[in-house]
This record gives structure tokens, sequence and C-alpha cells, in this order.
């Protein structure tokens, strides 16, 4: 079994020597993800009647089927301008975001095991890995989207029951989408609301970060993504003692 302080002190001990790699990994896979905070701000309409030149009164009934035409066009433009970015947005996920995240949880594992080298960013990438990567990436969320359909509790579920496989195809790309999959359900077997726990032990220093305009969040992201692949690693190691899976499989040979 393992403990919150445990996996915490341990990460600690990582970050100390290497810090800064650890925050630019982490600020590189928020960057990615789009996971910087940002400020939206709106304005309202005042009382008066705004000038409306769809309106028929404006001109006259002689120009309602001329500005409806205008109009029409105008929101098909719309549309089809969102649906370009929609699916840009999607391949960036899938063919950037995906093998980047990966990348970012095979430094940190490796750092759990002394191994501190910002070249496994671009691990990923590698001859032979990048397909496999993207492909069980894919799968994965691809199944947690339609947990989410179904409910939201059912999605933040299986959320974690997903989410050991970046780190499952770090240690071997070519394991499977499938298998991934099934061996992050079975490694979090049990474990789901210990990781919840684990993730509610974080909010502390999220809302300290906010205070810095939030960007000090962006300094807590190393103690988060170093806690869990240590989380990773005592999660491998119990699902090779009770047989789960095998060393060579997760290429620990």
């Amino acid at each position: 079994m393992w403990t919150r302080e445990q996996l915490k002190t341990r990460a600690k001990g990582v970050l100390k020597t290497s810090y800064w790699k650890a925050f630019l990994a982490s600020l590189l896979l928020a960057l990615v993800s789009g996971g910087l905070p940002s400020c939206n701000a709106s304005t309202g309409a005042g009382g008066r009647r705004d000038w409306n030149p769809f309106s028929p009164n404006e001109f006259g009934g002689g120009f309602d089927v001329e500005w409806d035409g205008i109009f029409i066009a105008i929101i098909a433009i719309i549309v089809l301008v969102g649906i370009v970015v929609f699916l840009a947005a999607l391949a960036f996920s899938i063919f950037v975001r995906f093998p980047l995240e990966v990348g970012v949880m095979q430094y940190f594992k490796q750092a759990a095991q002394d191994d501190v080298n910002l070249n496994y960013l671009g691990y990923s990438f590698g001859k032979g890995k990048y397909m496999p990567i993207v492909k069980g990436m894919l799968w994965a969320r691809f199944l947690n989207f339609l947990w989410y359909l179904l409910l939201f509790i059912p999605g933040i579920v299986k959320s974690y029951a997903y989410s050991m496989v970046p780190y499952i195809l770090a240690d071997n790309p070519e394991i499977g989408s499938k298998r991934a999959v099934e061996l992050s359900n079975r490694m979090t077997r049990a474990q789901k609301w210990d990781m919840f726990v684990l993730d509610l032990s974080f909010i502390g220093w999220y809302l300290l970060g906010t205070l810095a305009l939030l960007v000090g969040v962006l300094f807590v992201l190393p103690y988060t993504n170093a806690t869990k692949a240590e989380l990773y690693v005592v999660l491998r190691q119990q699902a090779l003692d009770e047989g789960i899976c095998r060393r060579e499989e997760l290429n620990l040979i």
C-alpha cells in the first residue's frame, strides 16, 4: 500500500535537485494542454434601443430579403470557421499534445528513478513510438469521452481508471491500446478513491498559487506531476507482484 505522505516525500526529494527541469517539463505540458489560466470579460448593453441594420423598420421592408441573405451568409461563415478551428484543435491535441504528454510523463517517471534527463520530453517522437503512442492515448481518451456521455460522475471515475495509460505507453509504446487501458484499469482498481483524495490534497497549494495572479499555479505543477509519477511506480510494482503484468511487458528487463 501507499500513502500520500510517502509519495509527496519522494517527490520532494526528486525536486530538490531537479526542480527547474521539472518546471520546464510541466510548463510545456500546460502550454500544449491549454492549461494556462486565463480571464474573460464581458460587457452588457444599455437600456436604450440599439440600431439594428437587420430590422425592416430601419430602411423599409424592401431590404428584408437582401439583409436576410447577408445574415445567413455571415452565420454560415461563422459556423464554417468554428468547424475548422475545432478540427484544427482536435488534430493538435491528438498528434501533438498526446505524444508530448507521454514524453512529460516519461520524464517524471524516470526522474522518480534518479534518471533526470530533459531529452525524455521528445521520447514519443522516436522511431517506432509515435503512432503506437498516439493510438493508445486516443483510444483511452475516446473511451473516457463515452463514459462522460453517460453521466459526469462515471466519466470522472474512469478518468482515474485510465490515468496510468500515459505512463504505461512510456514504458512500452508497443504494448497495444487495449492492453494499456486494461492494465491501467487493473492497476487502479480499489485505488481510485485514494487517488481522488491525493488530488484534493493539492488544493491548498493551488489556492496559494492563485494569489500570485494565477501564475503561482505553474510552480505547483512540478510537485503534482512528480507525486503522480511516484504513484505510478508504486502501482506498477504492485501489478508486477500480483502477476497482473510481466516485467518484459513493460520493458523492465
